[in-house]
């Protein structure tokens, strides 16, 4: 298969785009100049290219045909307690290889941790829509307290569908195929579940609907991976 590279260039017939990840062309790839090369922006769609120049400093890259024309992915958030390092690196490649468009990190009041680190979970999307031949990569949010969250969704209007660990909710499936059209955010709490004040609170929101995943306990990244497919079979772009 022909290597698959995010890049903020502009993407167009003839132009050099330059600043590639030249550790991964270089050392892991071990490709030369001359090889060929997919490059995507999340813009301009999928494009053809080669290799011009690769030194220890720079790569350079000549664009010359457009493969796929540019997509748009249903407007679907995942939000996300934070997990565990190797646990939240396996739930944002999933969310990524799944479709969403966005993923925003929540802290809640049983969280495990209160530190992010948003710009490694923003390479680990970048990585993974380069495997999964998306033509984006899905913007990371930086983390904020779920109340302040939830003003912020209220004020977008957009939909938002909790995991609800106690049995209160709507069976998913039923739920999805019920929302209206338009943008819709998943909310996953922690391991711990949410604290009654937290689920309290989201239940009184009208944009929210609490929704039930099942009889059987799920971790949060598995929760989280099984809403997302069952979104994306009834709502989203799997359909």
């Amino acid at each position: 298969m022909i290597p698959r590279l995010y890049v903020t260039g502009d993407l167009a017939a003839s132009a050099q785009v330059e600043g590639a990840d030249i550790h991964y062309l270089r050392n892991v790839l071990r490709l030369p100049e001359g090889a060929e090369v997919e490059l995507f922006n999340g813009r301009d769609g999928g494009w053809r290219g080669r290799i011009a120049s690769l030194t220890k400093k720079a790569a350079t890259i000549t664009v010359e045909h457009q493969v796929a024309a540019q997509t748009t992915l249903p407007d679907l958030m995942l939000m996300f307690t934070p997990l565990k390092k190797t646990r939240i690196d396996f739930l944002v490649e999933k969310a990524t290889e799944l479709g969403v468009s966005t993923l925003w990190p929540v802290f809640t009041d049983h969280a495990i941790t209160d530190r992010v680190n948003e710009r490694r979970l923003t390479e680990i999307a970048r990585e993974a829509a380069e495997q999964s031949r998306r033509l984006s990569v899905p913007d990371v949010r930086a983390a904020a307290k779920l109340r302040d969250c939830l003003e912020l969704l209220e004020k977008e209007g957009r939909r938002l569908f909790v995991a609800d660990e106690t049995g209160g909710g709507v069976p998913a499936r039923t739920a999805f195929a019920a929302a209206p059209s338009g943008p819709v955010a998943i909310l996953v709490g922690p391991e711990g579940g949410f604290s009654p004040g937290e689920l309290d609170l989201v239940r009184r929101l009208d944009i929210v609907t609490a929704i039930d995943l099942g009889p059987r306990i799920l971790r949060a990244e598995t929760a989280a991976i099984a809403a997302l497919a069952c979104f994306q079979a009834l709502r989203g772009d799997w359909t």
